[in-house]
This record gives structure tokens, C-alpha cells and sequence, in this order.
């Protein structure tokens, strides 16, 4: 089988998965913890070398003030359980996002899990954590003017070179739960080319069977690259 490179994921749904279960929106979001643990295994043991995973855009900062306080505190508890974890398949840990906003405790514990699993020799695990596609391009096309860059020198290279992604392969492989048919602002850069994978199936029921049946329908496809 023709395994992606680079797997993103939009995970979506917690919230519906709760309630279609009569339970708080909190219940939900801890179920699909549950789910990124299983399928970062998953990932790795299918050879995949990028999982890029979108746990909390810059556009959720405007949820209810008490659901992004339960988030970031849950956040942070996965942050500081998951080294074991990481350093079992030996998966190196990279965050995707601005730092900048965040709680200081997240960001440190940010930094503390990047530094710890920087030697590890398996697959990377990109969560994407107060993250924007536009103000990530953005932000690679002011460095580029803050590098001195001539206006001839911007170029596709240039700008790659700036993203938080810099380095790591476009997405092969955009995965998206919950019957949402939309990017939302994701990746927008580094999807050129990526195949879409759209699924019902909320977040949390995302287990490593339905990975395995979306990889099986990657392998399927025939990539393009051209304009059309």
C-alpha cells in the first residue's frame, strides 16, 4: 500500500459527539483526546513521517469563555502525560501556530515537549494549537520583508522557508470528520495539491479501523498535479 508522506487532519465533531450522547461539550473534547492518542499509534505504525493534527484555530479564541478555559486546561494535561507516549514510538513533537497569546503555561509546556522529543527518529506530530493559515502566510511574507528580501527574491521557496511548517513536506493526504465540507482555514498553503478525505464520523469515533479504510482510499487515487 502507498502510504501519504504527510496525513493532516481536521478533527471535528467533539461537541455534536457529545451531545448526541446527552453530555457537556468538556466530555467530548476529552473523548477525542482519547482519539488523537490512538491515532498518532495508528499513524505511526503505518509508516506515515507527518501527522498534522488541528486541535484549536485562532478563530476558536471567540468560543465561550468557559469552553476555552476547559480546552486549555485540558490542553495543558496533555501536554505534560504525553512524553512517555511519544518517546515509546519515538515521535518527535512540533507545534504549529503562534506561540504568542497563548497561556505562559502552554507555551512553555509547548517548548518543554518540542525540546524533549527533538532527537526522536520517527514520525513528527504537528499539532496545530491557535492556528491560521492566513496569518501564518502572512507572517512568512513580513519575514520576508524583515530579512530584506527584494520583491524579485519573494517567491514560493522564499515564503515556504518562513512558514511554521518550514521544512516539512506539503500535505499529501487532508483528512476532515463529521460531514463538514470545508478547510477552514487550514494548511491552505501546504493542501496545493493535498487529496481530500471527507468522513460522517465525528472526531471521537475516528479510531485506527477508519484511518485504515481512508489510507486504503488514498491509495486509490491518482495524483495530479497540474492545474487541472
Amino acid at each position: 500500500m502507498t502510504v501519504p508522506i504527510h496525513v493532516a487532519i481536521i478533527m471535528d465533531g467533539n461537541g455534536r459527539w457529545a451531545a448526541a450522547r446527552g453530555l457537556g461539550r468538556f466530555k467530548g473534547h476529552k473523548a477525542g483526546v482519547q482519539a488523537v492518542e490512538e491515532i498518532l499509534e495508528a499513524a505511526s505504525d503505518a509508516g506515515i513521517r507527518h501527522l498534522s493534527l488541528y486541535a484549536f484555530s485562532t478563530e476558536n479564541w471567540k468560543r465561550p469563555a468557559a469552553e476555552v478555559a476547559a480546552l486549555m486546561a485540558l490542553l495543558r494535561v496533555y501536554l505534560r502525560s504525553f512524553l512517555p507516549k511519544l518517546r515509546r514510538k519515538q515521535v518527535r513533537f512540533h507545534h504549529l501556530g503562534a506561540l504568542e497569546g497563548m497561556p505562559k503555561g502552554i507555551q512553555n509546556d509547548i517548548k518543554a515537549l518540542e525540546a524533549s522529543t527533538a532527537g526522536h527518529d520517527g514520525m513528527t506530530f504537528h499539532l496545530a494549537v491557535n492556528y491560521g493559515s492566513r496569518l501564518e502566510i502572512a507572517t512568512a511574507a513580513r519575514r520576508c520583508v524583515e530579512d530584506g528580501l527584494r520583491p524579485e527574491d519573494v517567491d514560493d521557496a522564499a515564503l515556504s522557508a518562513r512558514m511554521w511548517t518550514a521544512g516539512v513536506p506539503d500535505v499529501d493526504f487532508l483528512i476532515r470528520t463529521s460531514g463538514e465540507h470545508r478547510i477552514s482555514n487550514f494548511m491552505l498553503w501546504q493542501c496545493a495539491y493535498a487529496e481530500i478525505y471527507l468522513t460522517d464520523l465525528f472526531w471521537p469515533d475516528f479510531r485506527t479501523p477508519q484511518l485504515k479504510e481512508a489510507l486504503e482510499a488514498y491509495t486509490q487515487r491518482e495524483r495530479r498535479f497540474g492545474g487541472l
